[in-house]
């Protein structure tokens, strides 16, 4: 490889860096700008007092840290780990428009959370403020772990995880129709809102277990940077290059599966972070995974805190469910796809 390929190599890999840097502050500005929209208008100054321990009433103290930064911070988290685990997903059923809920994550935690609305059924040794979002968590790892275990007998191609999370979908939106039909009024309000995904049950607790989620999958993620990479190039290239693909495989949709079933289980179904992030990400830094998995988890951490501030001043004096203005912002991406692919053929 010659000096001239060798300097070009390097100063790609500095602005592919430079532009993470960018991602990450630009994530940052969001939460600032998430903390300071709402009903109570607080100005950027006191918002920044009340967060370095400078002297505030105490009713913008309440506002700021019981109120505004749990939902800000847990907006942040729900797009990063939903874009990373899009980012990954894509990659090992190479399939561009993979996202989290293309295996029926979104389907089976819905499930989980109407049982524990409709029926009541939750975990016995929970209070009762978990019980909906234990029962989606465990929902949606029993899906995954039975498309998994089917993958498996049938050789665990992507092919073969695309039909069967297709079936899986349908078959838990069978089983969510029926409990809405028997549902009674107050519980069908709670589920619905519930599947249209919202911020305003976002606490601390919840946030600190949706981080420890990303802290234990982001770290084997990036060390599987190379062997992600290697696999865009194709699955005999991969192998050719000594990438076991079917652990490959095996792993990341582990891991896609605890990110994404800690997500939905805490906020409800959001939906075309997991495909716009990855993607978006994907124009800015390119195919190499030590910039891209990176790049996709701070795209989606700052196309949700952006979500949350439009859910906020879309229709003045009302909380939109930050769901509706995901698919809003991930729509135009679809058809984007949708078109570009038609334009290759």
């Amino acid at each position: 490889m010659s000096d001239a390929l060798i300097a070009r190599y390097h100063r790609q890999n500095r602005r592919r860096a430079v532009l993470v840097g960018t991602m990450a502050l630009g994530a940052l500005l969001a939460v600032v700008l998430d903390l300071i929209t709402g009903p109570a208008g607080l100005p950027l100054s006191e918002t920044l007092r009340a967060l370095t321990g400078g002297e505030v009433s105490r009713g913008t103290s309440v506002i700021i840290w019981q109120v505004r930064l749990p939902v800000a911070i847990m907006a942040l988290l729900v797009g990063a780990a939903l874009a990373l685990a899009g980012a990954e997903m894509q990659t090992v059923l190479e399939n561009p428009l993979a996202e989290p809920f293309t295996l029926g994550v979104s389907a089976a935690a819905a499930l989980g959370a109407a049982t524990a609305i409709v029926l009541g059924l939750t975990l016995p040794f929970l209070p009762a403020v978990w019980g909906v979002s234990a029962n989606a968590f465990l929902f949606a790892l029993a899906a995954l772990g039975l498309l998994q275990l089917m993958g498996r007998i049938r050789g665990g191609g992507p092919e073969v995880l695309i039909l069967f999370g297709i079936a899986l979908n349908f078959t838990a939106a069978a089983f969510l129709s029926l409990l809405q039909f028997v549902a009674s009024a107050d519980a069908l309000q709670q589920l619905v809102f519930w599947t249209m995904g919202s911020l305003s049950a976002a606490s601390w607790t919840g946030a600190a277990l949706l981080a420890t989620a990303i802290l234990i999958t982001a770290p084997f993620a990036l060390r599987a940077s190379w062997q992600l990479t290697a696999l865009r190039l194709g699955e005999e290239q991969a192998r050719s290059f000594g990438v076991d693909v079917t652990a490959l495989r095996r792993w990341a949709l582990l891991r896609v599966s605890l990110l994404s079933a800690a997500a939905v289980s805490m906020v409800g179904v959001i939906g075309f972070v997991g495909l716009a992030g990855p993607h978006i990400a994907r124009m800015l830094v390119g195919e190499d995974h030590r910039f891209f998995l990176p790049a996709s988890l701070l795209t989606g951490a700052l196309v949700m805190s952006l979500a949350s501030v439009l859910s906020k001043t879309i229709v003045p004096g009302v909380l939109l469910p930050v769901g509706l203005v995901t698919s809003l912002i991930g729509l135009p991406v679809f058809f984007s796809l949708i078109l570009r692919g038609k334009g290759r053929r």
